[in-house]
């Protein structure tokens, strides 16, 4: 079974603390969400597990094997990244970015097989791209955007897939849609691991929860036990109440608090 494991990561910028013994351990069929406050070592974090940071202290290990040993081609294998949206968009068309997910099943300079083409269709459907895919990505929405580099993400088809922040910039049915598609990617074996700040959602489709502060991990359990008015109160400084309906959990701003 996949496997991703964090061993007393820390990690330090300009003199400044970000990440200090972060020690996490995660598996094949788990959707985790990272949760913090802007500047808690989120999106650090995360580059750290893909090998695009080297840590100052600790080390990462996937499938057993630490990240340092694997070759960048072997990490693409394994590993598939959507990071956060960003404003300069690429000359290429939706379909090309897609294809890219491909690369490193065969290079640059091998042709696309059938399985390609199969895995490129697949997730261009599965995020519902199919009326765009020869639109230029000067032209789409932000929102379009972050479904592309999804959907190129999903044609890498790597056992673990990590995301900065993939509801941002799509609206209310895209991201309901799409946390329901990352839970059933869990659900079949993948390791789905993100960030995020909407706690009803994670609550509803997420298997297990990070809270990060300052660059350390202050908790870290199942959404039921995490995300509770309580704890969320003192850990973004807000007084909240929650509301249990079914499955689902909701937050509100306590009366009377500000």
């Amino acid at each position: 079974m996949t496997s991703l494991v964090t061993q007393a990561l820390g990690f330090t910028r300009r003199g400044r603390l970000i990440l200090d013994d972060v020690t996490l351990n995660f598996s094949g069929g788990q959707l985790v969400s990272l949760m913090g406050a802007n500047g808690a070592g989120k999106t650090t974090l995360l580059r750290l597990m893909l090998g695009l940071i080297v840590p100052d202290r600790g080390r990462v290990q996937v499938n057993d094997m630490p990240l340092t040993d694997l070759s960048r081609m072997d990490r693409a294998r394994l590993l598939s990244y959507v990071p956060q949206n960003r404003e300069h968009l690429p000359p290429y068309d939706v379909m090309q970015v897609v294809q890219m997910g491909r690369l490193p099943h065969g290079g640059l300079t091998t042709r696309l097989s059938r399985a390609d083409h199969d895995s490129i269709e697949r997730a261009i459907a599965q995020l519902g791209l199919q009326d765009l895919t020869r639109r230029p990505c000067t032209a789409l929405s932000g929102g379009e955007y972050q479904r592309v580099l999804l959907a190129r993400a999903l044609a890498q088809e790597t056992p673990v897939i990590v995301l900065d922040e993939p509801l941002a910039g799509l609206d209310y049915g895209y991201q309901h849609r799409l946390m329901g598609l990352l839970s059933t990617l869990a659900q079949q074996g993948r390791l789905v691991i993100m960030t995020a700040h909407q706690p009803e959602m994670i609550y509803r489709h997420a298997s297990h929860v990070v809270l990060l502060e300052a660059g350390r991990v202050v908790t870290l359990g199942r959404p039921r036990d995490v995300l509770e008015a309580e704890r969320l109160s003192a850990f973004y400084e807000i007084a909240l109440q929650h509301y249990d309906h079914g499955a689902e959990r909701f937050f509100a701003q306590r009366d009377g608090a500000e």
